[in-house]
C-alpha cells in the first residue's frame, strides 16, 4: 500500500511538472511580434514577373530621387517640426513602402513605453540590427486612438515615436539618422469603425529604403 501511494504521489508530482511547463509555455507565447517576423515584413520586396514572364514596371527614377531627397531633408528632425505637409508627404511615400504595425502600449497620458510592450520595443531593436536591412531609412510612426482632443493626441503620438526612436538609439546602437521620426494623432485610425479600439494605438515601422532587391 505504501508503495502504490509513493507510486501514485510521484505521477502527481510528474503531472504537476508537466502542466507547470505548459502554463509556462502559454505564457510565453503572447502576441509579441518576433524580430524574425519584423525583419521578414521590413525587407525589400523583389521584382517579380507577370505571365508573360516580362520584367515587373520599375519606379520611376526621378520619382526615387526625389523621395530620397525628401527623406533626407527630414532626417536628424523632431516630430514636432515636421508640417502638416511634410507629414502626409511621408505617409504617401510610406505607402507603397515594407512595413508592420506594432500594438506598442505605453503608460496612460504618457510617453513611457509600458512593461507589457517592452518585448514588442526589444524584438523591433534586434529586427532593425539585422544586416539584411543595414544602410535602410525607417520611419517611426505613431498613432493614437480617437479618444482627447487633436492638439493632445497629436503632441502624444510625436513623443511616443520619438521615444521609441531614442530607445532604439541607446539600447541597440541605431544610428539616429536613420530613424525618422514622425507622429499621426488620431488623423490615421486603423479601424475607423471603432475609434477607441486599442488597435488604433500603434507604432509602424516603415522600411523607406527606396533600394529593391533583385529576383
Amino acid at each position: 500500500m505504501t508503495s502504490f501511494n509513493r507510486l501514485s504521489g510521484l505521477k502527481a508530482i510528474t503531472l504537476c511538472a508537466a502542466l507547470s511547463m505548459t502554463a509556462g509555455l502559454a505564457l510565453a507565447a503572447d502576441n509579441t511580434v518576433s524580430a524574425t517576423q519584423i525583419l521578414n515584413a521590413l525587407q525589400p520586396k523583389p521584382l517579380t514577373r507577370g505571365l508573360s514572364m516580362a520584367p515587373a514596371p520599375q519606379a520611376d527614377p526621378a520619382m526615387q530621387t526625389q523621395q530620397v531627397n525628401f527623406i533626407d531633408s527630414v532626417r536628424n528632425r523632431k516630430s514636432r517640426s515636421l508640417s502638416l505637409g511634410e507629414r502626409e508627404q511621408i505617409a504617401e511615400i510610406a505607402a507603397t513602402k515594407p512595413k508592420i504595425d506594432l500594438e506598442i502600449q505605453f503608460d496612460f497620458n504618457s510617453a513611457d513605453i509600458s512593461r507589457t510592450s517592452m518585448g514588442a520595443v526589444q524584438e523591433l531593436g534586434k529586427a532593425l540590427s539585422n544586416p539584411g536591412l543595414k544602410g535602410s531609412t525607417f520611419v517611426v510612426a505613431g498613432h493614437t486612438d480617437a479618444i482627447g482632443s487633436d492638439p493632445f493626441n497629436q503632441d502624444l503620438s510625436e513623443r511616443r515615436a520619438d521615444t521609441i526612436k531614442r530607445y532604439l538609439v541607446e539600447k541597440y546602437g541605431l544610428a539616429g539618422s536613420d530613424l525618422v521620426t514622425v507622429g499621426y494623432g488620431r488623423t490615421k485610425l486603423k479601424d475607423p469603425s471603432n475609434p477607441a479600439a486599442p488597435i488604433n494605438r500603434r507604432v509602424q515601422v516603415v522600411n523607406m529604403d527606396t533600394k529593391t532587391a533583385s529576383q
